[in-house]
């Protein structure tokens, strides 16, 4: 297991995985001493491609070492959280929560979630000088190792070192920091997948064109802009900065769905009513994507008729019948168009209907500046607690939530002033997720800080929507922080600490998102005691191994016939090896494992693999896991995986013999034997 995955590291250069790409779809343009032909790749794509000798891109120092970050493999381990996972709320919920470096957690993900991912929502630090950031990542290259692996100078090479070792906020830093999560990230997302990161003026331009280097200019969708504050302090010596930004790529923008429908083929022009200046024109230029076009068309009382720009939800079934509305419409309680007016407003040309619902008089409707005036509106006091339920037929009213809304959330769930510096509002992140316009997806988030995706992600599952989420969080030490650190850093530390202390908690930044969870979905259960989404999750952290144990490992010889003591297994045990296996090998981390009794040993089952990790394996076993073969129809695992530290010589090749001759049998079965150490 990590002894391989320790090999195979030391063969891997910055290029490593473009290779792996060209060499399986162009194996004629490799010699046979695996050198690349440039010329004869040029020669499959002369009469396709158009060739420039002009060029702009990003160049940052540690630019290659960052490539190489992107391809060498993790060794950490997946070590489940058993008592947290075994809750009855949370064993068969496919919701992860992972604690651990997201660098590592992106590549353990990508064995299981390539290309299944949706959607990705990442705040990750903004390098400003006060948020803390250095850079923090750990791989200990020589000098010589590092500019023979990039094939730079000695002087170059130290230069990167320099600084990944003191830890630096440069920008190089900072890039160098962010380039192979990304690129790691660009692989998680499904064909039509798309990314938002948050974002401040300090690294948005640089951010911009690292993305175009990963996803491609031609991917990137659009840079929203994000009112975070309505104003800035009267105290301020400079321009306050109240907006910051998000940045939108595409996996694929020709495939982005973004919003779907019918397309128009014309202008069209309605007029409307618009709140500051009276009747004006809606002009619908063609090429709009429409989704109610019919002469004749219903939909039933609760159905959503916008979850984008509007998010109008029906509260009475809406009929049109020879382009005529037929009966009352009342949308969300408050807007109520009669069949009279309505009647007028179709023969007038004035009513469209589309993914958004264009009707005269929307824009005069009272619009709220953010969850908490929502909150205050659905009825419950301040002094008496605020009702917390997120209504989403409201989501289009309340803008797009504030820091001070983020504040609030973290007060409400923690009885606290706000613990988490620069929290992003629960509803910014569902205004991303609900405009893709999907029921059932994926969501990653590998910044997860206070766990705000993952209650997104919860509030618009009690709506009907099936969404996953996965989340990654670095276990940042709080006391390192609180001994660090001045001022008013210093006191949101010891509150943080405090905090942690009043729930039995250790003192690391992960667990405040942990608590975030538990704490909003045990009030959706309060709120809504008859729902059945999934508001439970797994918990993972990854962890290295000691030097001690990775020493024995890299030092260990299979061949001379002895069993080494203090490995992983003895280390962890046997659910963190398996955990770690089921990722490997694509089941994911909450794969349906089954542990089978071969006669007094435990192995593990899961479709095509069968997992023997325990030592001792005895003959009696041998022939348990034979005869389950033989005799269990349903039963024809074509991978048995032996953890290599486990067993002697004599007991692998017994199992060998024994299992070798299935393919004799009427399953004729050829077992293939994965020994990893």
């Amino acid at each position: 297991m990590i002894k391989d995955i320790m090999a195979a590291n030391e063969a891997v250069t910055p290029n490593a995985k473009e290779m792996a790409v060209l060499r399986e779809h162009f194996p004629a343009c490799f010699a046979a001493d695996g050198s690349f032909d440039i010329e004869r790749f040029k020669e499959y794509l002369s009469d396709k491609v158009t060739f420039t000798n002009e060029g702009y891109e990003l160049r940052f120092l540690g630019k290659n070492y960052a490539r190489l970050l992107a391809s060498l493999d993790t060794t950490t381990v997946i070590v489940p959280d058993e008592a947290h996972n075994s809750k009855p709320e949370n064993a068969d919920s496919q919701n992860i929560y992972i604690s651990g470096d997201n660098l590592d957690g992106l590549k353990h993900l990508l064995k299981s979630y390539e290309g299944s991912v949706k959607c990705i929502y990442i705040d990750p630090p903004y390098n400003t000088g006060s948020d803390g950031f250095v850079y923090n990542d750990s791989f200990n290259f020589t000098v010589e190792d590092l500019a023979d692996k990039l094939s730079i100078s000695e002087e170059q090479a130290s230069r990167i070192l320099d600084l990944t070792k003191r830890g630096s906020a440069s920008h190089s830093a900072w890039l160098m920091f962010m380039y192979p999560r990304l690129m790691l990230a660009r692989d998680l997302l499904e064909k039509d997948g798309v990314i938002f990161i948050s974002i401040d003026d300090n690294e948005q331009s640089n951010l911009s064109l690292l993305c175009n280097d990963v996803f491609g200019e031609e991917n990137f969708v659009t840079l929203l802009t994000w009112e975070k504050k309505k104003k800035g302090s009267y105290l301020a010596n400079d321009i306050t900065n109240i907006k910051e930004y998000v940045l939108v790529y595409a996996k694929n923008k020709a495939l982005f769905t973004g919003l779907i429908g019918e397309v128009n083929t014309e202008e069209e022009t309605y007029p409307c009513v618009n709140a500051s200046n009276g009747r004006d024109i809606r002009v619908i230029p063609a090429g709009i994507e429409s989704k109610y076009r019919e002469k004749d068309f219903t939909m039933k009382k609760g159905e959503i008729i916008s979850d984008t720009t509007m998010t109008l939800v029906l509260h009475s079934d809406l009929i049109i019948k020879n382009g005529v509305l037929a009966e009352d419409l009342v949308i969300e309680g408050n807007w109520r168009y009669g069949q009279e007016a309505m009647t007028e407003y179709a023969r007038a040309k004035e009513l469209y209907i589309t993914r958004d619902l264009y009707l005269r008089r929307i824009v005069n409707e009272p619009r709220y500046k953010g969850l908490k005036d929502l909150l205050l509106r659905l009825g419950d006091s301040q002094e008496s607690g605020y009702s917390y339920e997120i209504d989403l037929n409201n989501l289009q009213q309340n803008g797009w939530g504030s820091n001070e809304d983020a504040d609030e959330e973290q007060r409400l769930l923690f009885g606290e002033q706000s613990l988490m510096s620069y929290p992003k509002p629960v509803l910014l992140i569902m205004k991303l997720l609900a405009s893709l316009q999907e029921e059932s997806m994926i969501v990653c988030d590998f910044f997860s800080g206070s766990a705000t995706t993952a209650e997104a992600v919860m509030r618009l599952n009690t709506k009907g929507k099936r969404i996953t989420y996965i989340t990654v969080q670095l276990p940042e030490n709080i006391d390192d922080k609180v001994a660090n650190s001045t001022g008013d850093d210093k006191k949101n530390a010891e509150r943080l600490n405090a905090f942690l202390d009043s729930c039995n908690r250790p003192h690391t930044l992960n667990y405040l998102g942990i608590e975030r969870i538990i704490r909003a979905a045990a009030k959706i259960r309060e709120e809504s005691p008859d729902m059945t989404a999934d508001l439970g999750f797994r918990h993972f952290t990854l962890v290295e191994p000691s030097v001690e144990t990775l020493d024995k490992l890299e030092k260990f010889e299979p061949e001379s016939g002895f069993l080494l003591q203090n490995t992983v297994l003895q280390d962890f045990g046997v659910p963190t090896v398996l955990a770690t296996w089921l990722v490997r090998d694509g089941y994911g981390f909450t794969a349906p494992v089954q542990a089978l009794d071969f006669d007094g040993y435990i192995g593990y089952y899961m479709d095509k693999h069968l997992y023997l990790i325990n030592p001792d394996l005895h003959n009696e076993a041998i022939a348990a896991i034979t005869e389950k073969y033989e005799t269990d129809g349903a039963f024809n695992p074509e991978n048995v995986v032996l953890c290599g530290y486990s067993f002697t010589w004599t007991e692998t090749e017994s199992l060998k013999v024994n299992l070798a001759r299935l393919k004799d049998t009427e399953k004729n079965l050829r077992i293939n034997f994965d020994i990893r150490y």
